[in-house]
């Protein structure tokens, strides 16, 4: 059995990602009510992998996310695209006619403005969670008539609603990338038979002009192609950054040369992991 940390309750998106990733297997989530949580129940037990979103296409990325990666220790080993699709959904023998009031995570309510401006008569209302929102009008029963949640289909599945509305996010190449992180000690356990062909990186630059330019040229000469660059202010030393940094590549060699090279450039540069870049959900 798979045990996998996730942020929310099931049938949220974290809970869909940990089914995909580890498809074919048998899967056991462990929800969690914060990231924090979530980092924290994964350090506690080595046998724990923790599935977390890192950014959205839509909304951007979560950066309190790449913090606690820094500061926990625990390494990535792999990583999911998921395509992320928003349902209405509600208390049986409603249609969206009868919806009042709409709940969600505030992302979520973004990502469906346009559905929700075509149907005024709907209320949008902020909540912790798009999956937990489905749950709890489930709990109300028919004295949830006229709310409904906005979530995924496997919710709707779970507690037994109505799909009234499919797929009714505004933009459809809608997608939040996932990484799976784990204890140091079952890295190579976990990345057993992949093609390691993308990393992730964090380090600090010294105050010189021009020092992230040649970081940059160096990583390009070794044919590094660099998929996301983030800056994090460094808390109590005004004005100074860390910087994260995905690259991918073809040779894990050259990748290997590329570190050695720019090392000399940087400060406390740290490897947040080596793993095979994600497949991206349809």
């Amino acid at each position: 059995m798979r045990k996998v940390a996730i942020q929310g309750v099931a049938g949220c998106f974290h809970d869909i990602a940990a089914r995909e990733y580890f498809k074919g297997e048998d899967v056991e989530t462990i929800p969690c009510s914060t990231f924090r949580k979530l980092f924290d129940t994964v350090k506690g037990d080595p046998s724990i992998i923790g599935a977390v979103a890192i950014e959205n296409t839509i909304a951007g990325s979560l950066l309190q996310n790449n913090n606690l990666l820094y500061e926990t220790g625990l390494k990535i080993v792999g990583e999911h695209k998921l395509r992320i699709k928003q349902n209405l959904v509600a208390y049986p023998g409603q249609e969206v006619s009868d919806i009042r009031e709409a709940y969600s995570h505030p992302i979520a309510l973004m990502q469906c403005k346009e559905f929700l401006d075509d149907h005024r008569q709907i209320k949008a209302v902020e909540s912790e969670d798009t999956a937990l929102s489905a749950k709890e009008i489930a709990e109300e029963g028919a004295e949830s008539k006229g709310k409904a949640a906005i979530c995924s289909e496997l919710a709707a599945q779970i507690y037994g609603l109505d799909i009234l509305a499919k797929s009714i996010e505004t933009n459809k190449r809608n997608f939040t990338r996932f990484l799976f992180v784990a204890d140091p000690w079952k890295v190579d356990e976990l990345t057993n038979g992949k093609i390691l062909n993308k990393a992730s990186l964090v380090f600090t630059l010294p105050h010189e002009e021009g020092s992230l330019a040649k970081v940059l040229s160096i990583l390009s000469y070794y044919n590094m192609n660099l998929t996301k660059i983030q800056s994090l202010p460094i808390v109590g030393r005004e004005w100074e950054y860390q910087f994260y940094v995905d690259l991918s590549f073809d040779q894990f060699l050259r990748y290997k040369q590329s570190l050695d090279a720019i090392i000399p450039l940087t400060k406390d540069l740290q490897i947040l992991g080596e793993y095979e870049e994600g497949k991206q959900t349809v």
